[in-house]
């Protein structure tokens, strides 16, 4: 019996228009660089953001300056934070309705995220959900000691809520290592969405148990 859904938000859950990718874009780009949005995305997706700037730097251009990297991240979270004063965000695509239809059948959710607690509390804010009312638990890279791919913030969750067999756990998101992520936690399934940052195909190859369109499209296979 399942329990608990684990989402991801920017891309699964929330709609903010790619803000945090094009913004770490940008940070990175002026340092120098010339990197793309697909390139972006591909290598930092879902991951905690300084983690994230470290992958693309070292993937694109083999740089390992971890000093170049923080400064980059110093950048990014100034940017990050002028970008969400001024943007509007809204839910994915039916996430209230499902999360509405979750809570009736008496599973919890729980969003977790690459974001620091700052950046995370701010989008809920901004949307009007509440902890205890609109979802059920919120975990953040700043949460745990260690971040996507490992499972340590899907295990916290657990924890959080007393739930001790990752096998009633389901976790969803829009990236490879959000999958890889509920895999590693050991999770009944990971559902890949196609509504963020990486394409169906991306998806594929981390071999998530389904992958779905729209959020409401996980309701059936919780019933299996």
């Amino acid at each position: 019996m399942i329990k608990m859904v684990v989402f991801d938000m920017a891309g699964t859950t929330i709609d903010e228009n790619n803000v945090v990718y094009k913004t770490l874009q940008k940070a990175i780009n002026e340092a120098g660089f010339d990197f793309t949005l697909d390139q972006v995305l591909a290598q930092g997706a879902g991951k905690e953001k300084f983690q994230a700037i470290k992958s693309i730097l070292a993937t694109y251009a083999d740089n390992t300056d971890e000093q170049l990297a923080s400064e980059i991240y110093g950048k990014f979270v100034v940017h990050l934070r002028d970008a969400y004063a001024n943007i509007e965000i809204f839910p994915q695509n039916n996430a209230v309705t499902l999360f509405d239809a979750l809570n009736e059948k008496g599973v919890l959710t729980v969003l977790n995220t690459g974001y620091n607690k700052e950046t995370a509390e701010s989008l809920i804010d901004k949307l009007g959900w509440e902890k205890g009312h609109t979802f059920d638990g919120l975990v953040t890279a700043t949460d745990v000691g260690k971040n996507r791919p490992n499972p340590d913030m899907i295990w916290l969750a657990m924890e959080q809520f007393g739930i001790t067999d990752a096998a009633e756990v389901v976790k969803v998101g829009d990236s490879i290592i959000d999958i890889e992520e509920g895999q590693n936690a050991g999770c009944a399934l990971s559902v890949g969405i196609t509504t963020g940052a990486h394409t169906k195909a991306q998806l594929e190859s981390a071999n998530p148990d389904a992958i779905i369109d729209d959020l409401l499209e996980l309701l059936p296979l919780l019933d299996k």
